[in-house]
């Protein structure tokens, strides 16, 4: 195992992010977007997300699943997700479709890796900061697969793509590196310490990828206010069966505490 930025490779190094997941379970890509594009996708995000709050994108980009309709950030209604994000903003369904995105998701699952940005969730801008009101600050040990071990849809490939750098301050990822190759026996139920976990600390505009198997947690923000904003735009590739249309989310497994 390897650690901090011998996990993290440029665009150009697709081999090097491929053997990471394959070894550790992620790998980083840093330096796909220039801070021009990620400012510009950064205003759209936010956006999007003070369009959500005032009831101006419709219900299919919001979820009472992963948030609360009542959550409140600084005594104001507040939206910790906007759904199928790709949809309303541009920017972001360009993000999504880098080469590096489609490079690294193809040679981990194959040729005939599809992304899923039509169903369940879609690609998902995320803003996870705490507060009396907050419903997201935090989620417990978790698999991806384990939100859907009865689909056929897997292999999996996650992928975030950080628009603000994260620290104890604003919280992080927790992961177990080398856990993709094994089962999900003595995976903790909450938010314990496991031996052998890392700590992942992204840059802004660094897109992390991990397999849908590893094991991860991510830490509670540490301090309060604009300190402790973590925003990101995150999704999935998958090798197995694509979703049908009109899916749905009715068979979603939360299992992951927050």
């Amino acid at each position: 195992m390897v650690a901090g930025d011998q996990l993290t490779f440029p665009p150009v190094d697709v081999g090097g992010v491929v053997e990471s997941i394959r070894v550790n379970g992620f790998g980083v890509v840093r330096g796909a977007l220039g801070e021009t594009e990620l400012a510009d996708l950064e205003r759209e995000l936010v956006d999007t997300q003070q369009r959500l709050v005032d009831g101006n994108l419709g219900r299919r980009h919001g979820t009472t699943i992963l948030d609360q309709p009542d959550a409140t950030i600084d005594g104001r209604p507040f939206a910790h997700y906007v759904t199928f994000s790709t949809e309303v903003s541009p920017r972001a369904a360009a993000a999504v479709a880098l080469p590096v995105m489609v490079e690294v998701a193809r040679q981990v699952l194959g040729d005939q890796a599809w992304l899923l940005d039509y169903e369940q969730f879609g690609v998902v801008y995320q803003d996870a900061r705490p507060g009396p009101g907050s419903a997201y600050s935090r989620i417990g040990w978790h698999t991806d697969h384990q939100s859907g071990t009865h689909l056929s849809i897997w292999p999996g490939l996650a992928f975030t793509l950080h628009i603000d750098p994260t620290s104890p301050a604003n919280g992080f990822l927790r992961v177990l590196p080398g856990s993709h190759l094994g089962g999900t026996e003595g995976i903790p139920l909450g938010f314990e310490r496991v031996p052998g976990e890392v700590a992942i600390y992204a840059e802004r505009g660094d897109i992390l990828f991990h397999h849908a198997d590893l094991w991860h947690s991510a830490a509670r923000a540490t301090a309060d206010g604009d300190e402790a904003v973590r925003r990101h735009l995150r999704g999935s590739w998958h090798g197995g069966d694509r979703l049908d249309v009109g899916h749905g989310t009715d068979d979603f497994v939360k299992n992951a505490r927050r």
